[in-house]
């Protein structure tokens, strides 16, 4: 796949994203409107009168007709203003810069887990189809799938923390008796590392363990199921049996003819897994006071935010967008069957 076809790819996908990212911005706008709340009476607090309460609501743009809200709404997005946070009266886009670093190394390591563990599990099943290994699979699929995040969490705190004092508290990015590392990046192990902090990564790495685990057991199920089902298919080709013919190792069949040209659908399924994870990491963030995006949505939703929850669902669009962009580019690379010609 020649350099040109590449930004070609690259340019059609961006242009494919703009009438999403519009489409995401109206809805996310009248949503927000429509949520049960007034965010005037909250602002104006618990005992202000009906003037104060429509003062409150003039000063905050929300007396005006939707058509104008919005299209002030889009002029403030031009100029990168998210707006003010009526729960917590800081700016929005400053909250999500701090927060979503924290949601993002969750999601990571989480799906660093579970891809360790799915990957070659899947693998093992498929090697060895209704053996004890593919029932294992089976039920550890099914596990994880059924059990809810919450329900993972707490298990793990009473076990790891409350019984045998292995993992340390459940609150937060890191212990109290830490300090933050210098903000590089805003991920805490990598600005730990780059500090050259290992007892703070360590900390932090601790702190990673229960939550990350938590999320891995929960996305690790379609990893896994991907795997299963696509080195069997692999595994029954023509060409995969012209190689057992030859006299090729097991394990190089295995390495470099199947897992090959079954990772193709498994990396579809990383994207997919980690849209769905950053999105669905809510619980495990309240579970374990773990300071990220999902609880700060969730909060703003409680409280009718509409600038909050409008930056929430602008930004996590504007990630999905970028890493669906990410996936198309890596498959096309991986397999240049599908790259675009001259």
């Amino acid at each position: 796949m020649t350099t040109l076809a590449r930004s070609r790819l690259v340019g059609w996908r961006l242009l494919q994203a703009i009438p999403v990212i519009v489409g995401i911005i109206i809805v996310s706008f009248l949503l927000t409107r429509a949520l049960p709340g007034d965010p005037a009476a909250y602002f104006a607090g618990p005992a202000a009168d009906a003037a104060s309460i429509e003062q409150t609501r003039v000063s905050m743009g929300l007396d005006r007709p939707l058509p104008i809200q919005f299209v002030t709404y889009v002029q403030d997005l031009v100029r990168g203003d998210l707006g003010i946070s009526v729960s917590t009266g800081q700016p929005v886009r400053q909250e999500l810069a701090t927060r979503l670093p924290a949601s993002l190394e969750l999601t990571g390591f989480a799906l660093l887990f579970s891809v360790a563990i799915a990957m070659p599990l899947g693998i093992l099943a498929a090697t060895r189809p209704n053996t004890w290994v593919d029932h294992l699979c089976r039920a550890v699929v099914t596990a994880g799938v059924s059990l809810p995040t919450f329900f993972t969490g707490l298990a793990l705190i009473y076990v790891f923390y409350y019984l045998l004092g292995w993992a340390p508290s459940p609150m937060g990015r890191l212990d109290f008796l830490y300090l933050p590392p210098p903000k590089v990046t805003g991920f805490y192990v990598i600005d730990a590392l780059l500090a050259r902090d290992l007892e703070t990564a360590r900390a932090t790495l601790a702190q990673l363990a229960l939550p990350a685990i938590t999320l891995g057991l929960f996305t690790l199920a379609p990893i896994a199921r991907m795997t299963r089902a696509a080195m069997l298919q692999i595994l029954e080709g023509e060409f995969i049996r012209t190689a057992r013919a030859a006299g090729l190792p097991r394990r190089q069949i295995l390495l470099t003819y199947a897992l090959r040209n079954a990772v193709l659908p498994v990396i579809t399924t990383l994207g997919m897994v980690f849209s769905f994870a950053l999105g669905a990491n809510v619980l495990v963030e309240k579970v374990f006071s773990w300071p990220g995006i999902g609880s700060y949505a969730v909060e703003a939703l409680v409280v009718s935010d509409y600038a909050a929850v409008q930056g929430f669902v602008l930004t996590m669009a504007l990630l999905f967008v970028t890493l669906n962009l990410i996936i198309d580019v890596i498959y096309t690379l991986v397999d240049p069957r599908l790259g675009m010609e001259e």
